[in-house]
């Protein structure tokens, strides 16, 4: 059965070797998914599929959690910030939200709820629920009541400095009203603009023969990130505040209180926001403003909803993507059918080859949008998609959209079945669909063989290292990595370092006198170039890309080896999967056998070796700081075994994560301490072999000081 003949079967009823299969493909749709939106701007399904696909992944690791990897519902939080703003890092990180697209989806949200929580479906849970507005989210700092600094969401750990822009927009209130406003709080919510203002903008901009904006969340993110203040003043903007970040204290034990604490300081605050209790009353309140949609003047895609009791929230935590205690219910995707007329495949850094699909441009949702996903040829066989079908597409939120299928009345005569290539449209080389040899599976994804010898595999490769995410080098996109490589300048990473010695020792044709090059513009890249000789260790360990490595996962790495000579010393001794090295790697909590494999076998490879050791004598990877905390588990590996009766597992993984302590799924001469309640087993037996210290749950809380 191929992978995705698979994702018809229930979860309950895959087997081990098939799970492990699935798991695999998803994790790499996933993780291109991911690097089509966050590094390239340009996603290629909508927000409903992916959030199915994620979905799926986290039921998997739910039944199958030895698979259990920090790449499904742990991606990472929006974009890296703009190298045109100064940075402003978040003392508390601004997450995402997990979505939901159907009543289920909610009901599991809270059923996910009390579990974690250990209640009963007796005891009443509050949730507040309020629109979620289309707009630009920004974090606003007060001191002494005063606005000092705003920034934008970025990649939710560092934002852009928009403070001056942020004075000019009117409903910001430059100085909070009230007695009881805290010392320093940090207002969050989203700057948007109004239907009515919009199409008065764009009628400015076209009778000043500028370009009109595609929908009024465009049309706020980039006035509010002008380099000018005096545009930004220009524009009609709005705000709404929602949340909080950094604070020395709140005003009220609510999400509601806190909220209304806001409205009494002077900060706008969603006129529908309610506190609902039972799933009954959010699907009301849902369908409500559902109904108001059209009528509210500003665009909403969804319904946020929060656990109410902010002792309730802390206890849930977050996941490192998003608060375990609040969830977006979208609202139902728009469709429209066009024609589509061809069917184009790319190749990526893996050799993956990628149908998109090219279509006649038609508007969904307001967008104007010309290209499709595929996803793989057997989706392409299953729908029996072919060139010159009228075909229903699908849009989710401003993304692209994604096939559903076709409409068979409008077929032409002369249709004929797509014929997926079996060689590489780059280089020539077979394409083929990999047999796993554990599971005797095909893979849903066929691959170009080429490897090294593929131009697009290596460009592709090249653009990630560069990306935002990995070493982020202002003024080396896409199209100069291409010239770059064409041109035989850069064809490994290590050959962007050496760039500017080679370019002024060279007798021929300077970049400066190159077309599309001016001698400022060659200034400003090599100094971009120089400035990430050093580089965060995580980014390092990304940019790589190694397979199955997203931004989390390397940050796990980092976390735990501290250097790039201990990661890579420890990988060379993890080959021997006997070895204390191998146990090591696999009982960081997040990183599954799969994901090692992936890890080690890049190590492993010569070529990959002779890379990082040209690469290493030009950039130099730094550790990342760690968190500061005076936790008395700060920094220490815990493993908890058993029954927990305060607390269930979850919240004791993230009580132990928030006190600064790493988590480990097992046992190993490296483990620092071991949690064990009634019931343990093996893991207290290696924790007695070991010599690990070992406490029981009461103990834990005596140590950490907690309840």
């Amino acid at each position: 059965m191929t992978t995705s003949n698979l994702r018809s079967v229930a979860v309950e009823v895959l087997t081990p070797r098939e799970a492990r299969r699935e798991y695999a493909a998803l994790a790499e749709e996933i993780a291109e998914h991911d690097r089509h939106y966050f590094q390239e701007d340009a996603p290629v399904v909508s927000d409903a599929e992916y959030d199915a696909l994620r979905r799926r992944y986290e039921a998997i690791e739910a039944r199958f959690p030895a698979l259990r990897t920090p790449e499904s519902l742990t991606a990472k939080v929006g974009a890296r910030p703009s190298e045109k703003f100064a940075k402003v890092r978040h003392r508390v990180p601004m997450l995402s939200l997990a979505n939901a697209f159907a009543e289920e989806d909610v009901a599991e949200f809270v059923a996910r709820i009390r579990r974690f929580l250990g209640l009963s479906d007796a005891e009443p849970i509050a949730f507040t629920a309020e629109p979620k507005i289309d707009g630009l989210s920004i974090s606003l700092r007060y001191e002494n009541g005063l606005l000092v600094t705003a920034a934008t969401r970025g990649d939710g750990e560092e934002g852009e400095d928009v403070t001056a822009n942020a004075r000019t927009v009117a409903p910001i209130p430059q100085r909070l009203a009230g007695d009881d406003v805290p010392s320093v709080m940090e207002v969050r919510g989203e700057v948007y603009m109004r239907h009515a203002d919009f199409a008065a903008l764009n009628e400015r901009q076209a009778a000043a023969g500028k370009p009109v904006f595609a929908n009024p969340r465009n049309a706020a993110a980039g006035s509010l990130r002008q380099l000018d203040p005096s545009i930004t003043a220009s524009r009609p903007l709005a705000f709404f505040a929602y949340a909080w970040g950094d604070r020395s204290d709140l005003p009220a034990e609510t999400q509601m209180g806190v909220i209304e604490a806001f409205a009494r300081w002077g900060l706008p605050t969603n006129p529908l926001m309610r506190v609902c209790t039972g799933i009954d009353e959010l699907m009301a309140h849902y369908r409500a403003i559902e109904a108001e949609r059209a009528n509210l003047g500003y665009d909403i895609d969804g319904v946020v909803y929060k656990v109410n009791s902010l002792a309730l929230q802390s206890r849930l935590g977050f996941v490192s993507r998003s608060p375990r205690w609040a969830i977006a219910h979208k609202f139902p995707a728009e469709k429209a059918t066009t024609e589509l007329l061809d069917i184009e495949i790319q190749v990526g850094r893996t050799g993956a080859l990628t149908p998109v699909a090219k279509l006649k441009p038609v508007t969904v949702g307001g967008v104007v949008v010309a290209n499709a996903t595929l996803h793989n040829e057997d989706e392409i066989a299953r729908k029996d998609v072919r060139i010159s079908d009228t075909v229903i597409v699908q849009r989710a939120g401003d993304v692209i959209p994604q096939v559903l299928g076709i409409v068979p009345e409008r077929r032409p005569a002369d249709a004929q079945p797509y014929v997926f290539p079996t060689v590489c449209p780059v280089c020539g080389s077979h394409a083929v669909r990999e047999v796993n040899p554990r599971t005797g599976k095909e893979d849903v994804v066929r691959r170009c063989t080429g490897g090294l010898t593929c131009p697009a595999q290596a460009v592709e490769r090249l653009k990630h290292f560069v990306s935002r995410d990995a070493l982020d080098i202002d003024g080396l996109g896409d199209k100069q990595i291409e010239y770059f490589f064409a041109e035989g300048l850069v064809r490994s990473p290590q050959d962007i370092f050496t760039l500017q010695a080679r370019d002024e020792a060279s007798e021929f044709q300077k970049l400066k006198n190159r077309e599309g090059f001016g001698e400022t513009s060659v200034r400003n890249l090599f100094a971009a170039i120089e400035a990430r000789r050093r580089v965060p260790l995580n980014r390092f360990i990304f940019a790589l890309g190694i397979r199955h490595v997203g931004e989390t996962t390397a940050k796990l790495l980092a976390r735990h080896y501290g250097s790039f000579e201990a990661l890579r010393e420890g990988m060379r001794a993890a080959v021997d999967h006997r070895s204390d090295a191998w146990a090591e790697l696999n009982a960081i909590e997040g990183i599954g056998e799969i994901v090692a494999e992936a890890i080690v076998e890049f190590f492993a490879e010569p070529h990959n070796e002779e890379t990082l050791d040209a690469l290493l004598r030009e950039v130099t990877p730094e550790a990342v700081a760690a968190v500061a905390t005076e936790s008395p588990v700060a920094g220490k590996t815990v493993v908890f075994t058993g029954s927990l009766e305060r607390m269930s597992r979850d919240e004791a993984k993230a009580m132990a994560e928030r006190l600064g302590a790493k988590v480990a799924g097992s046992v190993s001469k490296k483990t620092d301490l071991v949690v064990a309640g009634p019931g343990a087993g093996s893991k207290l037996a290696k924790a007695t072999e070991f010599g690990v210290r070992v406490i029981d749950e009461d103990g834990w809380f005596e140590l950490v000081g907690e309840r």
